[in-house]
């Protein structure tokens, strides 16, 4: 196997980036289909890991991973070369290498991907040195090679430090400590991250196959999305989406604004919000339209996607939001549904601030039970505590104030179909915490307690 650059096997005499025939073609439908096959060997959760790192560059650009049927062209993954692949299509069916043992990371099989996509590595850029410094004194002779510049087409799009596609700064050093690239004008920025596609590869792979979509990669620890146009009016036939993945924690939403033509069942304009990268995962709030401030929506994971759409006709002012992550909470939107303090059954952990927006079907009432309860107990529940919401804010009125201690805790009945958890924990001694379930019925069944019957702190 004939590897140079680290990971890329040879072919003779082409630069893939400048080279059409060895792009991979565009359907009659706009997308770009990338045949693949994979080896027997991979386990079932190899299978979900690649599908999930597949699937980011179906929502973000117009390349759509194929499962292989006929194709004469296609790429056949797998488990016994490294991490390794070819550049761009070279014709029949070519191998990239991902081995079970070392390659199974989001961001290390969407790097071969893009090698195969027709990418070279970042610091190969034909004006990388205006940008990085290669260390040389510290590469062995044997890799200095894997650092050649090379002839690229850079898109017109600036050089990205933070590319999926950039090494880092001390690869293949041969002195401990030692860098290898330095960056410029600062030593100190941050290469070679293998999380996920960058803004820019997104950017690259679009201008590069002249893809026409509307998407969004939102990948800082927090900041916002507007619809087009915001604050007037956005524009029709729209449809958007917006890819959140802040660095670690649970994605939060929050709307600042909300106007979409309303519609019976928004079947004209809509917003939904998905719990993950792509529109296969969950919804977190289906189809939703009309005016009116929507309550915090909080992923499972670091990921959430936002799908706008627009009819042609009528339309509103869209919406403006801010994003942020949070240790923990959720945003439940199903009938019912259980949820748990963070770790349950184990402890939770200190200083947790989770919030918990509990929201059932149009005309019906949240009725909520604990199944297990146990937050350290303190005076007055100072430290830790549990705090429940008669809507879906914290502005709304209690239905159970701070409340600690153990025992079980009676049903409680919010007056709506909202009702928001707050759970908060000190610096100091936890709990197991607690289980919950919920359910969605009508007030008519129920009678609303005293508050005082749900107070279990012990003094």
């Amino acid at each position: 196997m004939d590897v140079h650059q680290g990971d890329l096997l040879k072919t003779t005499g082409r630069s893939a980036i400048f080279c059409t025939q060895c792009l991979w073609p565009k359907s009659a439908n706009g997308t770009v289909n990338v045949p693949y096959s994979f080896a027997s060997n991979y386990s079932s959760g190899n299978l979900k890991l690649f599908k999930t790192s597949m699937e980011e560059f179906e929502t973000l650009t117009c390349v759509r991973f194929v499962p292989r049927t006929t194709e004469k062209d296609y790429i056949n993954i797998v488990s016994s070369q490294g991490c390794v692949s070819y550049l761009g299509r070279i014709g029949g069916g070519q191998m990239v290498g991902l081995d079970i043992g070392g390659c199974m990371f989001k961001g290390v099989i969407q790097h071969e991907l893009n090698h195969a996509l027709g990418f070279y590595h970042e610091q190969m850029r034909s004006d990388r040195d205006d940008h990085v410094t290669i260390m040389y004194q510290n590469l062995a002779p044997a890799y200095t090679a894997n650092f050649d510049k090379q002839n690229t087409n850079n898109l017109g799009l600036e050089y990205d430090f933070g590319s999926v596609m950039h090494y880092n700064k001390f690869a293949f050093s041969n002195t401990s400590g030692q860098p290898t690239i330095v960056t410029k004008p600062d030593p100190n920025i941050p290469i070679g991250q293998r999380d996920g596609l960058s803004v820019l590869d997104v950017s690259k792979i679009n201008r590069l196959y002249q893809c026409n979509v509307c998407a969004y990669l939102l990948n800082e620890k927090n900041g916002s999305l507007t619809s087009a146009n915001y604050p007037s009016a956005y524009p029709n036939n729209a449809s958007c989406v917006w890819l959140i993945r802040t660095p670690s924690n649970q994605v939060t939403l929050n709307f600042a604004a909300f106007d979409v033509q309303s519609s019976p069942n928004c079947i004209s304009d809509y917003i939904r919000i998905y719990d993950g990268p792509t529109k296969k995962d969950p919804l977190l709030l289906d189809r939703t339209c009309g005016t009116g401030l929507i309550p915090p929506i909080i992923a499972s994971t670091n990921q959430l996607l936002v799908e706008f759409s627009s009819d042609s006709s009528v339309t509103g002012v869209g919406f403006k939001a801010t994003y942020s992550s949070v240790q923990c909470g959720g945003a439940f939107y199903t009938p019912e549904r259980n949820f748990t303090s963070p770790g349950y059954p184990n402890s939770y952990g200190p200083n947790m601030n989770c919030i918990y927006t509990i929201t059932a079907p149009v005309g019906k009432k949240v009725t909520l039970n604990f199944v297990a309860f146990d937050v350290q107990s303190s005076p007055n529940c100072i430290s830790d505590y549990i705090r429940i919401y008669d809507g879906p804010t914290k502005k709304d009125p209690l239905l159970l104030d701070r409340t600690c201690g153990t025992g079980l805790i009676p049903p409680i009945i919010a007056s709506t179909n909202q009702l928001l958890v707050e759970f908060s924990s000190d610096s100091s001694v936890t709990g197991v915490g607690f289980k919950a379930t919920y359910s969605s019925g009508t007030l008519l069944l129920f009678r609303v307690y005293s508050l005082s019957w749900y107070i279990v702190c012990s003094f």
